[in-house]
């Protein structure tokens, strides 16, 4: 294959992986919203969100905003997947928490403590070595 035949279909690979990532992108994004209307018709119609869906709505919006930073930035942070592991395990604890057993209590507690320590980490190896230069721009 010549030089220039391959630098063609590079660049129309490469085009053809950003339209897809694009697409898919705007796909979560529209889901994510279809999932909020959703949650807020289902606590409208009985009477009044519960904590249970204010978590939901937190998660939501987590999702919504990792969604958005990779639109800006064009770079998932693992902090966000991170913290949505977090809101979730917390929502599944404060809405199950009287049907459950002490060991699933402890374990999903534990879990939340060392994903916290993991963002304290990540946020630490920022602070402490500095960013890459793509994620400063």
């Amino acid at each position: 294959m010549s030089e220039k035949a391959f630098e063609l279909s590079k660049r129309m690979g490469l085009k053809m992986a950003e339209t897809f990532k694009l697409g898919i992108l705007f796909v979560a994004g529209f889901s994510i919203l279809w999932a909020t209307v959703i949650e807020i018709g289902k606590f409208v119609g009985s009477g009044g969100p519960d904590l249970g869906d204010v978590l939901m709505l937190f998660l939501l919006i987590e999702l919504a905003a990792m969604v958005a930073i990779y639109f800006k930035t064009n770079r998932l942070s693992v902090r966000f997947l991170v913290y949505i592991a977090i809101t979730a395990l917390t929502r599944v604890l404060v809405v199950d928490v009287k049907y459950m057993e002490n060991t699933k209590i402890v374990v999903l507690v534990g879990a939340i403590f060392i994903l916290t320590l993991g963002v304290l980490i990540l946020r630490g190896c920022e602070v402490w070595f500095g960013q890459d230069e793509e994620s400063r721009e």
